[in-house]
């Protein structure tokens, strides 16, 4: 029987540190694992990524030059276009193309001109493909309200979650030793709302707060004048990670906050779970839907009722054992192997296998 030809766009390992990168970086190390006698999983991505998902996978390298001639990427069976607006699409009209959606966030962050703009070019995407898929209820409600499918199914299939290497780990120089901590991770912009906890840890001041991201933004200066300005000396951005430094702050955070107003699904919060800590997260968009009832919510951004909703969980975690070890079961069920497994039989679905 002839191996079906799968192509999997991992472009976005362009930025391996970003969500997306993460995402598509653990897919081909999952993906990897795989020698089957009906599929050939293909990759695109990055020349310097070539090889570094093993021999059970091809390899087919990106460039700009294929935004404007896809030609130069041979036929396949299938193309799984692993994000809504990834800038290369099969070259033959006639190839099916399963599309994963992460988010429509762009309607709420971006001008009405340019989120109309957007989602015209995702609505372009969706008319190509054959098959959506996404990566929480909340994000599928989403395409619902403001895509029109025409007819085409969409499935929800939620993200794989895992911290690499968590066994090597260093402490940042940044971090104060006596001082117990919360952390926070993610780009430093205003969906992420960062900004609401400089209040919450002027009423917990026996805790740092490090925010770790890239903080080249507007909003970033804005975050680090009101630290000098208010003096707010337990709060610190502090730019962009390592893997062995986040491994650590999360493995010896006190808890883990995350006020952000807008995610498709929202991998810190599982990755902190994943290390058995504390979560504290706004409830808006998917954040309700992906911490369950193992996080604890604010559906509020006053800072007293933040602080005080921390200090309530905090001591409800530290005495309810069983609640970290129901926490850490429920975050590794989002797991690699049951997200591609479930790409794995969609491929043979649409193929006909």
């Amino acid at each position: 029987m002839r191996k079906r030809q799968i192509l999997v766009d991992l472009t976005k390992l362009k930025v391996l540190n970003c969500g997306l990168g993460q995402v598509a970086y653990n897919t081909g190390v999952e993906i990897g694992k795989y020698d089957m006698p009906d599929l050939k999983i293909n990759l695109l991505l990055p020349s310097q990524f070539k090889c570094s998902f093993g021999d059970n996978v091809g390899y087919v390298n990106s460039y700009p030059l294929h935004k404007i001639l896809p030609t130069l990427i041979r036929d396949f069976d299938l193309w799984h276009s692993t994000s809504q607006l990834s800038s290369v699409v099969p070259r033959k009209n006639s190839t099916p193309m399963l599309l994963t959606i992460h988010d429509l966030n762009f309607l709420y962050e971006k001008s009405a001109k340019k989120a109309e703009n957007y989602l015209r070019k995702v609505q372009n995407r969706v008319d190509r493909a054959c098959f959506i898929t996404t990566i929480s209820d909340f994000t599928a409600s989403e395409i619902n309200r403001h895509i029109n499918l025409k007819g085409k199914e969409l499935r929800v299939i939620y993200n794989g979650v895992k911290l690499n290497n968590l066994n090597d780990k260093i402490c940042p120089q940044f971090v104060q030793k006596s001082t117990p901590f919360f952390f926070s991770i993610g780009q430093i912009v205003e969906k992420k709302n960062f900004h609401v906890l400089l209040d919450v840890m002027k009423n917990l001041k026996k805790f740092n707060l490090y925010i770790s991201g890239e903080d080249t933004s507007d909003y970033a200066n804005y975050i680090r004048n009101r630290i000098e300005k208010e003096q707010i000396s337990n709060v610190k951005l502090t730019g962009s990670i390592s893997t062995e430094e986040k491994n650590w702050l999360y493995q010896n955070c006190h808890a883990f906050v995350f006020p952000s107003k807008f995610e498709g699904f929202g991998l810190p919060v599982i990755e902190a779970m994943q290390c058995g800590k504390p979560v504290f997260s706004s409830e808006m968009t998917s954040l309700k839907e992906i911490g369950d009832k193992y996080a604890y919510f604010w559906n509020d951004f006053e800072p007293k009722y933040m602080a005080n909703i921390i200090k309530s969980g905090l001591i409800d975690f530290e005495q309810n054992p069983q609640r970290k070890t129901d926490e850490i079961k429920y975050a590794h069920s989002f797991s690699y192997e049951k997200n591609v497994n479930s790409y794995l039989s969609l491929y043979r679905e649409i193929l006909g296998l």
